[in-house]
C-alpha cells in the first residue's frame, strides 16, 4: 500500500518511520530547551555557581555587615558537639575567673556519655588558662568539663549561665545541658552560631588559644603531654584564620566554624553534620574557591 504524504508519496511502513524520528527529534529538542532554561539547575552547583556542599547545613556571612553569602538549612536545629566550647570560654572569661587558678581534674570531668578518653588523668593540677586551651585548641573534654565545674555553684550554674549567654546574644534556638558538647541535647543552628562566633572573636584568648597549632603543657611531675589543634587548617597558610573550632560527636557528625579573611573580607563559615571525616575541610576549601574565584572576576571600583 501507498500513502499519500506532504512529503510525497511514501510506502506505509517507510511513512511510520520517518514520523517516530520526526517525534523523537522533537522530544530531544524539547528536554534540550529545558536543560538550558533559567529555571533550570545543575546537580552540583546552586544559586549561580555556589559550591556544592556536602555539610547539611552551612553558613558563610560577612562578618562586618552579616551579608550572606550562602545560606543552606540555616534554621536546622542540630547537636553542635564540641563547637559548645565555644560558649564554655566565653561564659569562663565574661566572669573574669583568674586564669592562674589551680584546677585539679577530678572523677567527675571523666566522660561517662560517649567513654572518651583523655591524656588528662584524674588528679592531674593545671592552671584554668591551661585548660582552657586545651579545651580550645585540642577540645580536650576533661579539660572543658573541669572549667564548668570549678565555677561558682558548679556545672549546673556553669550551664545556666551558658544558656543565659545565648540568650543575650539572641541564640533563640540555642540550648546547652553540658560544656563539653559531648551530649547531643547541646543543640544550635548555623545562623544562631555565626552570632556566637562573632561574639568569641571579641576575645583575644578565645582568639589565640583556638587557632594555635599546637601547645606542650609541663606536669607537676615533670611529664611533658604535647597538644595538636583539631582543626588541621591553621597549620594551613594559605588560610588566615582568626579563630576556630571543631565539633564531632556521631550525632552531630564532623563539625567547624570559623572566622577567616577571604579575598580580604572577614568572614564567619559555619559547617554542621558533615558526613565524612574531611568533608568540613572540603568544603570550607571550597568556600574559599568560589569566594576568590568571584572576587577575581568582579571589576574594580
Amino acid at each position: 500500500m501507498v500513502l499519500v504524504s506532504p512529503w510525497g508519496c511514501l510506502p506505509g511502513g517507510d511513512l511510520k518511520l520517518l514520523l517516530l524520528a520526526i517525534g523523537t527529534c522533537l522530544a530531544l529538542a524539547m528536554s534540550a530547551a529545558q536543560a538550558q532554561s533559567p529555571g533550570a539547575k545543575s546537580p552540583s552547583k546552586a544559586r549561580n555557581g555556589a559550591p556544592d556542599l556536602k555539610s547539611a547545613s552551612a553558613l558563610v556571612v560577612e562578618q562586618d555587615g552579616l551579608r550572606v553569602l550562602y545560606a543552606k538549612n540555616i534554621d536546622a536545629v542540630l547537636p553542635i558537639a564540641s563547637i559548645t566550647k565555644l560558649m564554655t570560654a566565653q561564659v569562663v572569661l565574661d566572669a573574669a575567673l583568674p586564669l592562674d587558678e589551680l584546677i585539679t581534674v577530678s572523677a567527675e570531668d571523666v566522660d561517662a556519655i560517649k567513654r572518651t578518653r583523655s591524656r588528662l588523668r584524674v588528679g592531674t593540677t593545671l592552671p584554668r588558662g591551661e585548660l582552657l586551651k586545651l579545651a580550645l585548641m585540642a577540645s580536650e573534654n576533661r579539660a572543658a568539663a573541669a572549667l564548668t565545674r570549678a565555677y561558682a555553684g558548679g556545672t549546673a550554674a556553669f550551664v545556666a549561665a551558658m544558656n543565659r549567654k545565648a540568650a543575650a546574644l539572641g541564640m533563640s534556638r540555642t540550648r546547652f545541658v553540658d560544656g563539653t558538647g559531648l551530649s547531643s541535647e547541646n543543640v544550635s543552628t548555623a545562623q544562631d552560631l555565626a552570632r556566637l562566633v562573632r561574639a568569641a572573636y571579641g576575645h583575644a584568648l578565645i582568639r589565640q588559644y583556638s587557632t594555635d597549632t599546637a601547645h606542650t603543657v609541663e606536669l607537676a611531675n615533670g611529664r611533658r603531654l604535647n597538644f595538636s589543634n583539631s582543626n588541621r587548617l591553621v597549620k594551613n597558610s594559605g588560610w588566615e584564620i582568626g579563630l576556630s573550632k571543631t565539633g564531632y560527636i556521631s550525632e552531630a557528625g564532623r563539625c567547624l566554624v570559623l572566622q577567616t579573611r577571604i579575598a580580604a573580607k572577614p568572614m564567619i563559615i559555619i559547617l554542621l553534620d558533615s558526613w565524612g571525616r574531611l568533608t568540613r575541610i572540603g568544603d570550607a576549601n571550597r568556600i574559599k574557591k568560589w569566594i576568590e574565584s568571584n572576587s577575581a572576576r568582579r571589576p574594580a571600583g
